[in-house]
């Protein structure tokens, strides 16, 4: 079996974007400079964030056509991570809603790529 264990964002600005998954993640990049950002989460995985006007090969990708999915354990972490967000100022893509999995909110990195916070429920 292979597993992800890395996730790369071709990116505008990513100092910019870098910013704005630090206070997403909730803690600081590994690496940074002005063409490139990388995260090392808890477990393992790492979140790139590449200038795509510098990436290799050239990218022709649009942002919005892929999710970063982030899931959490009850519907009610869902609201307290949507509360605290709106409450730092940070923009919501999509208001907490319930849908046929579960509860769910989305955000948007300053590229549009979609980031969903979730809780499935039975």
């Amino acid at each position: 079996m292979v597993t992800p264990t890395y996730y790369l964002l071709h990116v505008a600005d990513p100092e910019t974007s870098g910013g704005f998954y630090r206070e997403l993640f909730g803690t600081a990049p590994v690496e940074s400079s002005p063409t490139f950002v990388l995260f090392v989460l808890e477990g393992g995985i790492k979140v790139g964030l590449w200038s795509k006007d510098t990436v290799e090969p050239a990218t022709g990708g649009a942002p919005g056509a892929l999710e970063i999915g982030i899931a959490m354990k009850a519907p009610a972490d869902v609201d307290a991570f949507h509360e605290r967000w709106v409450a730092r100022g940070l923009p919501v893509f999509q208001s907490p809603v319930d849908l046929d999995f579960g509860r769910s909110v989305m955000l948007a990195d300053p590229d549009g790529h979609r980031i969903r916070i979730f809780a499935v429920t039975a």
